[in-house]
């Protein structure tokens, strides 16, 4: 590719460190010598985590909105070339305008191939196919070489082309499992695509702070409490992205709506098995109620809207206001005030209002500001999930200790030293640990009539 010998070395995810300002945070009194989600080191990884993924989940949905023609086809390509733009100006901030350019050049080609892909696919056209995979794996060849020479080898070549091409495999072999009607194995990697961007993210981030101490103040992107801030946003923001689709699904009879259903059920049952593994199996049963209650509560929605019964789709917003008041309330008495009911509140309610948003522009097929709503919330959970992680590590400092700084650089540069990582157990083992011993009530989910 002609762009790589142009290219300037430069840490090109260092420009991402965006502060995010968590209307869930409090300050109660954190210190650099105590363990902490809010650091420059932290937010990079967040800021990371947050584009590289959305990047996946939007590949993923354009891909498939593609494959079936799709009234919304621009508009999820719209949201993806959006992204770019996120990450493009990101850079020219920092390097001017021709780093900027170059960089969104690299960008939009590995993206271009993937439409290509595509393409191919729906006019049956094997040797463009095959093209389009040749030119991904130029593409993998290449970046890597680059990143290693950015980060100064801190990343290593071959192990970052293992890592893209992980990457590769995971977005084509969703496509290509949900062309085969094989949606079950479809989302499976979708999420699995998701999944591996945060650890993409976990690995530059740690590779970058380690290049660049002065420029994220001596911080580290991998220590126990950011394993769990990033824990948390990938987990949130997936949950908003499947439920998105989910919904879309559900409005349109998609024949892949019980596999999009079933993928959000597991996003549920990741944080489920991991309260059933501390508590059992009846603190388990009780998160996955509450969980799944809102969630219902959105199904209702759509299958109101469905039906045209303006009275069901007001009553799964009483349900959803419902929900809202109690979680907040909880999580204010479970942390200890350290979490606020009234901004937790607000906070909530921009999340059911975000997906209720996107739903509705979707049904009403205007499908920019669909997209423009799927994006506002997908970007949201980040703030849940610095707020909580933060109110938790200042609760319980003893628990994110870091005793030891790590000493060498990850060689994958996708995964960090897995060493660092903190089960994201934690967080919820804390939270139901409080609930029981405080008497919090959870009201349950309005039964239908």
């Amino acid at each position: 590719m002609d762009w790589k010998k142009g290219l300037l070395i430069v840490p090109i995810s260092f420009s991402l460190l965006i502060p995010t300002t968590g209307a869930f945070a409090d300050d109660h009194g954190n210190h650099m010598d105590k363990p902490t989600v809010e650091t420059p080191a932290a937010d990079l990884r967040a800021d990371l985590g947050h584009l590289l993924s959305e990047h996946a989940y939007l590949a993923v949905e354009t891909m498939r909105k593609g494959a079936e023609g799709s009234a919304d086809f621009e508009a999820a390509a719209g949201a993806l070339n959006e992204n770019t733009e996120d990450l493009s100006a990101a850079i020219t901030s920092v390097y001017g305008e021709e780093a900027g350019a170059q960089f969104n050049e690299i960008w939009s080609n590995h993206i271009g191939f993937f439409v290509d892909y595509v393409k191919a696919t729906d006019s049956n056209d094997e040797e463009a196919k095959q093209k389009a995979l040749d030119n991904l794996a130029g593409y993998k060849e290449d970046f890597s070489k680059f990143i290693e020479s950015a980060t100064g080898e801190r990343l290593e070549a071959e192990t970052l082309a293992e890592g893209l091409q992980a990457h590769i495999d995971q977005l084509i072999g969703s496509f290509d499992s949900y062309v085969a009607g094989d949606y079950e194995m479809a989302y499976e990697k979708e999420r699995e695509a998701i999944g591996h961007m945060h650890m993409v993210a976990k690995g530059f981030s740690s590779a970058i702070t380690d290049q660049f101490p002065d420029k994220f103040d001596n911080t580290k992107a991998v220590t126990p409490a950011s394993d769990l801030r990033a824990g948390l946003g990938h987990l949130l923001s997936e949950h908003a992205g499947l439920a998105m689709m989910t919904m879309q699904n559900g409005i349109d009879g998609s024949e892949d709506f019980d596999a999009s259903a079933a993928a959000l059920s597991k996003n549920t049952d990741d944080l489920t098995a991991a309260i059933t593994s501390v508590y059992g199996e009846e603190a388990g049963n009780q998160f996955k109620e509450m969980w799944s209650g809102h969630i219902g509560n959105f199904v209702e929605y759509v299958q109101a809207t469905g039906a045209e019964d303006e009275a069901a789709k007001e009553k799964a917003l009483e349900a959803l206001e419902a929900y809202r008041a109690d979680f907040s309330s909880f999580l204010e008495t479970a942390t200890e005030e350290r979490l606020e009911a009234g901004a937790l509140s607000e906070g909530l309610q921009m999340h059911v209002n975000q997906l209720v948003a996107a739903f509705d522009s979707y049904t009403a097929e205007d499908y920019e500001a669909a997209y423009d709503s799927v994006r506002e919330a997908y970007a949201h959970m980040y703030k849940p999930a610095k707020g909580l992680s933060g109110a938790f590590v200042n609760q319980f400092p003893d628990k994110f200790a870091m005793e030891a700084m790590p000493t060498d650089m990850p060689k994958t540069g996708l995964g960090g030293t897995a060493e660092q990582q903190l089960p994201i157990e934690w967080i919820l083992a804390a939270v139901l640990a409080t609930m029981a011993a405080t008497g919090v009530v959870v009201r349950r989910k309005m039964q239908k009539n």
